[in-house]
């Protein structure tokens, strides 16, 4: 069986067994969930929150991936166990609940590990106690004594938006809050934009009692008021404007000078797709999905190479920096406390993904167990994305350039009011680029009319934009040409003049120093410093150097509140941009597996980092923290524009030349001249200025040379 084939062996009645990569399908899902509830008991009431593939140990997989790529499968070849591991609550007579975790092997159907999850711990919220929020809301005495202290304007209801409780230095049990506002109904249009309503409330629900245990008040006060609270009437909506943004709903016209631009490929894509493995001009790597992550890809190998085991989006916080209670509370774990898979859009065709398109759906879990199939959640494109490399010859005039193609892995999630684009792109240069992209609708508090605040910026009347910090944590699972890596941290430094070394001043020292133990270490541009990921058992043919991929950490800027904070505590991996770790099976998550309520971080990266590891020449993880600090400006009404975050792996002595120096340029039959240009090459012509000068084919050009 070929390396190329996904379904790789049989199981019982002779049935195909997945990759051992690939998500579970709705049926092995189903068989975990039967499993559990035959494993508990009739008797036993369970509230189930996911059932996922459990990957198989590393050990077990590589060696599994080894006969893959060397085409030496067969269908009795021994596989990982297929196991789901399945998240639930066995919900107690006294309505406490024991967050509990098994794993089931799917193929022999019997549950093979089990635990329970210390109480410290909570796990992640599910959609189905965000909507059983709502409805407590709005079934409670105290919750409708606290609305009926405004005095709303006819035609606006009350909506809210669940969110995780945060970190707080009190004990409590598992809470949610909510933000909460109102909608104008009288459009009758059900999009109407209910952020421009802010009310000054909290409401506080004991998530398992499904009770509303307080509502907390908001300060609406501005710079003269301080902490102070109570500052605003009942008549909180009054100095509030709409703030709508679907077309049919908006005040101005949509523009009309905007002509169609289309994405053609005739041929098809350049791509091909079985099961989840993906194939790409030289690359070739396998998507995997996960409830927590969303978009995972595996196994990564360009011409046959391994470049990286793993590669992930592991976590992201945003806490929000205005001081007064309970806003101390206002920070989200997007990946940890929700769960990016979870919140994952159905994506549409041409408007989230552009071009020849291939879709991946995903199998997500209901409350009760059962598996159900959330449609088009990861696109696969290809995209053009400029000029890949070109010279022209000054000489003759000739120019070869050599357009890059890259191919596009793509999510987005929605949770609450604000978006997240998360795309992996490969080039054909052997490049991997990690891109973020943050937009939707700012997060606003009630602020009462003519104030303005030193905590955000007030971006429509009533509502004050908060300052917060958007922190993204990747991580890189590298496999250099074997799962062997160092990483070196490279920097390039001025010399002292010096009649023996640098008798001009114009010299410059390249220091690369090897990470030798577990350690943290952070952006520095002034010294351009480069994080290379290498193999020092294989060294370039022509440079002598170790194989390597390489980058630069952004240099953005980390957690601002004080290390004292919970809100520092619970998220100390944002407090470095580099963290380099040994591998250690599960350890996937940089704040630790329990973000929900957490009060500090727990088997994240900083606990890593102190175990001291060696890590050089070992099994390594590097994670890199970036993100962005966003105080809010007026043009993030009432939609933002999106924000845009890359880190780019590039290879770094890992070729012997530059590997798309063998892409041909191709021309592009459908661009056509604007009314009143000029043709650069018209009437057997050849334009003779550099600058100017398109490749065709002229008197002097050879007609079969590349575009």
């Amino acid at each position: 069986m070929s390396a190329g084939q996904s379904r790789t062996g049989t199981g019982p009645g002779g049935l195909p067994v997945p990759h051992p990569l690939e998500q579970l399908s709705v049926a092995e899902s189903d068989v975990a969930r039967q499993v559990i509830l035959d494993a508990r008991g009739a008797g036993v009431a369970l509230a189930f929150r996911s059932i996922a593939l459990q990957e198989p140990a590393k050990s077990e997989l590589c060696a599994f991936l080894e006969l893959e790529h060397a085409g030496k499968l067969t269908a009795q070849t021994p596989r990982p166990a297929r196991l789901a591991k399945v998240s639930y609550d066995i919900v107690r007579g006294d309505r406490t609940h024991e967050y509990t975790e098994s794993l089931v092997d799917v193929v022999s159907r019997k549950e093979v590990q089990q635990r329970v999850v210390d109480k410290a711990h909570q796990p992640a919220l599910t959609t189905t106690e965000f909507a059983e929020f709502t409805e407590a809301c709005f079934a409670s005495p105290l919750y409708k004594e606290a609305i009926a202290e405004f005095d709303l304007p006819e035609g606006f209801v009350v909506t809210i938006d669940p969110w995780p409780y945060g970190g707080d230095d009190e004990v409590t049990p598992r809470y949610t809050q909510g933000l909460c506002f109102a909608r104008d109904t009288r459009s009758g249009n059900e999009d109407s934009n209910h952020y421009g309503y802010p009310l000054p409330i909290i409401p506080v629900l004991d998530t398992y009692s499904k009770e509303i245990v307080r509502v907390d008040k908001l300060a609406t006060g501005g710079t003269e008021d301080g902490l102070t609270y109570g500052t605003h009437t009942k008549k909180v909506l009054e100095h509030c404007a709409p703030s709508e943004y679907v077309p049919e709903l908006l005040s101005q016209p949509l523009r009309t000078d905007i002509k169609p631009l289309n994405v053609i490929q005739p041929e098809g894509p350049s791509f091909q797709v079985s099961d989840n493995l993906i194939e790409w001009q030289k690359w070739r790597f396998r998507l995997g999905f996960n409830p927590r992550e969303g978009a995972t890809l595996h196994d990564i190998r360009y011409d046959g190479r391994s470049v990286l085991y793993r590669l992930s989006l592991s976590e992201m916080t945003v806490p929000y920096g205005d001081p007064r209670p309970p806003f101390h509370r206002k920070q989200a774990f997007d990946f940890g406390d929700a769960g990016a898979g979870r919140a994952a859009n159905n994506l549409s065709l041409g408007c989230d993904c552009l071009g020849v398109i291939k879709y991946f759906d995903a199998v997500l879990t209901e409350s009760d167990g059962t598996a159900s199939v959330s449609r088009n959640v990861v696109c696969l494109h290809e995209q053009d994305n400029g000029i890949g490399w070109k010279h022209t010859n000054f000489r003759t005039q000739r120019a070869v350039v050599s357009r890059s193609r890259e191919l596009v892995v793509q999510f987005i999630i929605t949770l609450a009011n604000y978006e997240y684009l998360f795309a992996y792109k490969f080039d054909q240069a052997g490049g991997i680029t990690i891109e973020t992209r943050a937009t939707g609708i700012v997060s606003v508090v009630n602020i009462d009319p003519g104030k303005t605040s030193p905590w955000g910026n007030v971006v429509s009347g009533g509502a004050l934009a908060q300052n917060h910090q958007h922190l993204f944590c990747i991580r890189i699972d590298p496999a250099i040409d074997g799962h062997a890596n160092t990483i070196f941290k490279e920097e390039s430094l001025p010399m002292p003049i010096s009649k023996e070394l640098n008798p001009y001043g114009n010299g410059y020292e390249v220091r690369r120093t090897p990470v030798r133990k577990s350690q943290f270490f952070d952006a520095s541009p002034m010294t351009n410093l480069t994080v290379k990921m290498t193999n020092p058992s294989k060294l370039n043919p022509i440079s002598g150097r170790p194989v390597s991929y390489k980058f630069i950490p952004a240099a953005s800027q980390l957690l601002l509140a004080h290390p004292d904070s919970v809100v520092a505590k619970r998220a100390q991996f944002a407090q470095h941009h580099v963290w380099v770790t040994k591998y250690k099976e599960g350890e996937l998550w940089a704040g630790g597996e329990f973000t929900n309520q957490s009060k500090k971080e727990v088997d994240g990266v900083a606990d890593a980092v102190a175990r001291n590891d060696d890590v050089e020449n070992e099994d390594v993880v590097v994670w890199h923290t970036f993100g962005l600090t966003h105080n809010p400006r007026v043009e993030d009404w009432p939609v933002m524009p999106v924000e845009i975050h890359q880190i780019h792996l590039r290879p770094a002595d890992f070729f012997t030349a530059n590997p798309a120096i063998d892409v041909p340029g191709t021309k592009n039959h459908t661009s056509v001249l604007a009314p009143g240009s000029q043709s650069c090459c018209g009437s057997g012509d050849v334009q003779r200025s550099p600058a100017s000068h398109m490749q065709g084919t002229g008197p002097d050009l050879d007609p079969k040379s590349k575009l």
